[in-house]
């Protein structure tokens, strides 16, 4: 009778502890297939959304012929976890095929980080496409904070550092962020707001330290 009565008190206290374990469980599934299956830019309007320039800004004779013929680019955030020594090819907001190729993209038409007056536009997917280059890379860009180092090193290893002085939040079709500051080198990181994609989370980052390459 007392071992009946000690089982059932038993079966009482782990009953709800079972059924939020069981909760629990379900609701990784729900999240896991939603992650497996969910891509940045779709074809839904809350989906990612890089500026699409209708001026080629910055792509004058000077922009392309100053600094390394390779225009390629290497990304380091620190406070992100899966940006370092990444390869960013300089394109357009509307190339797909690079954006799930790459961890980001530069933005083709903003300045490069050798220019003594520049907005180096920097684009990622804050989910993107699973088993490629662009599956969560600048999911934790919200963890980068103001004082924070960024590097960005070119094709003839020289490094820049930027430090971070902004974030914000602005609106899908919004091109101002593009925009140079009058005698300043900024670093402009940009990905999508969570949950639904519908805004731009943008990190804006001063050129503090410019290391050339050893002889």
């Amino acid at each position: 009778m007392e071992r009946s009565r000690a089982k059932k008190i038993v079966l009482w206290v782990l009953s709800p502890i079972m059924l939020l374990a069981g909760m629990a469980l379900i609701a990784s599934f729900l999240l896991a297939g939603r992650l497996d299956s969910t891509a940045t830019n779709s074809e839904d309007p809350g989906g990612f959304n890089v500026p699409r320039l209708e001026t080629t800004q910055g792509n004058n004779e000077e922009t392309t012929q100053a600094g390394p013929e390779d225009k390629t680019l290497k990304l380091t955030v620190p406070a992100m976890s899966r940006i370092e020594d990444d390869e960013i090819p300089s394109t357009t907001g509307g190339d797909e095929a690079k954006l799930k190729e790459y961890a980001a993209i530069h933005l083709e038409g903003t300045g490069f980080p050798w220019q003594d007056e520049a907005n180096v536009y920097i684009a990622g997917h804050r989910l993107g496409f699973p088993n490629t280059e662009s599956w969560l890379t600048f999911w934790d860009m919200d963890r980068v904070e103001t004082g924070d180092e960024i590097f960005v090193t070119d094709a003839e290893g020289t490094e820049y550092t930027y430090k971070v002085f902004k974030e914000f939040t602005v609106g899908p079709s919004d091109t101002s962020v593009t925009k140079t500051k009058p005698g300043e080198n900024i670093l402009t990181l940009q990905t999508c707001t969570l949950p639904d994609y519908s805004q731009r989370l943008v990190i804006q980052a001063e050129l503090t330290d410019t290391s050339e390459k050893a002889a």
